[in-house]
Order: structure tokens, then C-alpha cells, then sequence
């Protein structure tokens, strides 16, 4: 029901990515991955791509297919 993010030594930890280029992809363990559902409205989206400043455009299908991703309203903007 609620979403935290976890703290900068923790990330580096589980996923073996330094901050600022953590990717969903390739990292040490499994890792579940949450996308909020108005990524699904635009065309491409960027997504890191393990390093700070690289990053990777695709289309947010494949992402959700590559990532096994959960969907789901994360974000609120008011």
C-alpha cells in the first residue's frame, strides 16, 4: 500500500549499481520492479542503464515485459 525508497547504502548494496545509475537491469539479485501506471501513456521512456549520465530509451511495453515489472499507481501529482 505504500512505497519507500530505500536508503542510498542500501541500494548500492542490493543492486550493485553506484547512485544516480541504478538500472533494472543486470543487478547482483533479482530484484522486483515497481512502474508507475502513467508510464503506460508515453510512447518511450528513459531508464538507467548502470551508470550515472547513461541511460537507455525504450518503450514502456518492453519495459514492463523485460523487467517483469508491477503496475500500479505509485506517483500522485497534485
Amino acid at each position: 500500500k505504500k512505497a519507500a525508497l530505500a536508503g542510498v547504502a542500501e541500494a548500492e548494496r542490493r543492486t550493485g549499481y553506484t547512485a544516480g545509475g541504478m538500472s533494472p537491469f543486470g543487478q547482483r539479485t533479482s530484484t522486483p520492479v515497481y512502474v508507475d501506471e502513467s508510464v503506460v501513456g508515453h510512447d518511450t521512456v528513459f531508464i538507467s542503464a548502470g551508470r550515472r549520465g547513461l541511460e537507455i530509451e525504450m518503450r514502456p511495453n518492453d519495459l514492463l515485459m523485460l523487467t517483469n515489472a508491477a503496475v500500479g499507481r505509485i506517483a500522485q501529482l497534485d
